[in-house]
This record gives structure tokens, C-alpha cells and sequence, in this order.
């Protein structure tokens, strides 16, 4: 019989909505099986567990304890707890969702859980509390080793790559090369499979309107992409673009894609968060753990109130224990 899955929550901030929906998913009668650990400063979770009436976890002192309780929190004492503020951007709780991150990253380097789900943390208050990386994806990236990897978004009807992250909009067209599409392009490849999907059928967004129209409205197309899918043919991947931003959606949920490529964030994000935005989920591709996390930042307005819906973590949950069960196509088969 499988082993239970251990599936390490990180708070986020914590002054956002994180701890909240992130207890409510674990608690949720629709998780799945295997055991959770919360991973941030007790107190956080008891203002959590406070809000939404429900009892407080318990508490474990160590990751290797034998068995872990279904459900339990952990401190790894890396950061001051961060004083309470719900609703408020403040450095203590950017310092202390890092030092969580920290933790839960190297208890799966070194095995103590099979996955982490991360809650969510603000940008800003990683930029005031000087942290360099702008957010989990580059900072988990860098914590192991992982040199190439990419951001999928999905929901129960639509799958998205981005080709560049958290850039300003005028930057897009700079940062965007055929390695960058090749690559985006290959990480979904390896994932579709991983997920389930055996064809891996893509379809690649144009960056311009009209994919370009020719040259008419944008070079990129021409110059940038359509060199990209080339190789990418080459190397026996079912790709198809690039195509209209505009059309490249109905297409994916009419069935003739398993997955889109989308040049950049909002290109990509502004269509799955329409379709999912209550159940989407964040993976990062590349990666020798599996990381997920919900689709949502930490809501400010509703910290505190008990109102935040925690069904995007439960999917996160649900996708994690999921992919753990099946071999990561990142991680060296000899670790």
C-alpha cells in the first residue's frame, strides 16, 4: 500500500489570508488523504484557528518525529514572530513567510515531506524587508539549484505557461527570446505528462495583437517565436503558433490543446483566473520538489474575517499529494 503523503503549508504572510484558508484546506473533509504540517510561528496559527473557530493543531517539535498527527504545526524558529496586523503590508511578516519558505524548502530537499504548498506572500513587502528575489518562484528556484524553470497556472478547464514572469509590461519584448519560448515550451512538455496528459498537444501565444498581423502590429512573431516552435518541432514536441491571444483560448477549451504558452503574466493569467479563479492552482515547473500554491495574493481586505475562500489551497493540496505520487520528471532518478 502507498505511503501517506506529508504535504508542508507554509503561512504566507501573515497578516494576509493565508494562514486562514491554508487551516480551513486542511481541515476541509474534501483534502486528501496523508498528513499536513503547517509551517510557520504558532501564533499565527492561533490567531488562524481563532478566526475561524476551530481548534489549534498540535504542535510538533521536528519534521523526523515518527508517526506526524494528521494535521500539526511547526515552528522552525528561523525569524521573531511577526507582531499582528491583519490587513496591514508590514517587513516582520515578509521576514517571517521567508524564513517559512526557507524551511519548508529544505524539509523537502531532504525529504521529510513530499511536497510544500506555499500561501500566499506580498511582493512589496519582500521588497521593504529587502529580500532580493520577487517572490516564491525565483526564490525557491534558487534554493535548489533549479536554473530553468517556469510558472503553470490551471484550473479544471484551462493550463497556462508563462514565457516571462513578473516583468513591467514594457519590458516584455525585450526579455522575450526563442530560448525563452523554446524553454517554456519544453517545461510543458515534460509536465502534461506528469499531469496526465499523454499528448501533450500546445498551442503558443503571439505576443503582438493579431499575432503580429503579419508584421504589420509587431516583429516578434517572426523574429522571436516562430524561430522557437521551429527547434521545438525538431525536437518532437506537438506545438502549434504562434496564434491571436484572442482566439488561442476557445481553441484550448474546444479541446485542440492540452496546454498555451503565453508570453507574459497577464496574457496568460487574465483568461485562467476568469475561467478558475476560485480553484486555480500555481506549480512550478523544473523543480526537483514539488512546489504548488493557490492562485491568489493575500487579500488584505478580508485578513482576519473568515470570508476568504481556502478551495484554491484545497485544489493546491490536492494537486500536490497528486504529483507526489508520481514520478517528478525533475528530480534525478538517482536522489
Amino acid at each position: 500500500m502507498p505511503r501517506a503523503k506529508t504535504i508542508a503549508i507554509t503561512s504566507g504572510d501573515a497578516n494576509g489570508i493565508g494562514p486562514e484558508t491554508a487551516l480551513a484546506a486542511a481541515l476541509s473533509q474534501k483534502a486528501p488523504a496523508g498528513r499536513f504540517v503547517l509551517v510557520g510561528h504558532r501564533s499565527v496559527w492561533e490567531r488562524a484557528a481563532k478566526v475561524l473557530g476551530v481548534p489549534l493543531p498540535p504542535e510538533t517539535a521536528a519534521l523526523d518525529a515518527a508517526p506526524l498527527p494528521r494535521l500539526s504545526t511547526w515552528d522552525p524558529g528561523m525569524a521573531p514572530a511577526p507582531r499582528p496586523a491583519p490587513g496591514k503590508l508590514r517587513a516582520d511578516a515578509a521576514r517571517a513567510a521567508y524564513s517559512c519558505i526557507l524551511a519548508a524548502v529544505a524539509a523537502a530537499q531532504n525529504r521529510y515531506v513530499d511536497a510544500i504548498v506555499t500561501a500566499p506572500i506580498n511582493k512589496e513587502g519582500f521588497q521593504l524587508a529587502g529580500i532580493p528575489e520577487p517572490g516564491h518562484t525565483e526564490l525557491i528556484a534558487r534554493l535548489t539549484g533549479a536554473r530553468r524553470y517556469a510558472m503553470m497556472l490551471f484550473g479544471d478547464k484551462i493550463r497556462v505557461v508563462l514565457a516571462t514572469r513578473h516583468l513591467p509590461l514594457r519590458k516584455v519584448a525585450d526579455a522575450l527570446t526563442p530560448a525563452a519560448v523554446e524553454e517554456a515550451v519544453g517545461m510543458l512538455a515534460r509536465a502534461l505528462p506528469w499531469m496526465g496528459f499523454q499528448g501533450a498537444r500546445i498551442g503558443v501565444c503571439g505576443l503582438n495583437p493579431h499575432a503580429g498581423d503579419g508584421g504589420a502590429l509587431g516583429s516578434e512573431e517572426k523574429t522571436v517565436i516562430a524561430p522557437a516552435l521551429v527547434r521545438c518541432r525538431r525536437r518532437g514536441w506537438n506545438v502549434t503558433g504562434p496564434i491571436p491571444a484572442d482566439a488561442i483560448f476557445h481553441r484550448h477549451l474546444a479541446g485542440e490543446f492540452d496546454a498555451v504558452v503565453a508570453m507574459y503574466h497577464d496574457q496568460g493569467l487574465g483568461p485562467m483566473k476568469m475561467l478558475s479563479f476560485d480553484s486555480g492552482v500555481n506549480l512550478t515547473l523544473g523543480l526537483p520538489i514539488i512546489r504548488t500554491s493557490p492562485d491568489h495574493g493575500t487579500a488584505y481586505d478580508l485578513a482576519g474575517t473568515g470570508r476568504a475562500s481556502p478551495s484554491s489551497t484545497l485544489s493546491a493540496l490536492r494537486w500536490a499529494a497528486r504529483l507526489a505520487s508520481r514520478p517528478n520528471p525533475w528530480r534525478a532518478k538517482s536522489s
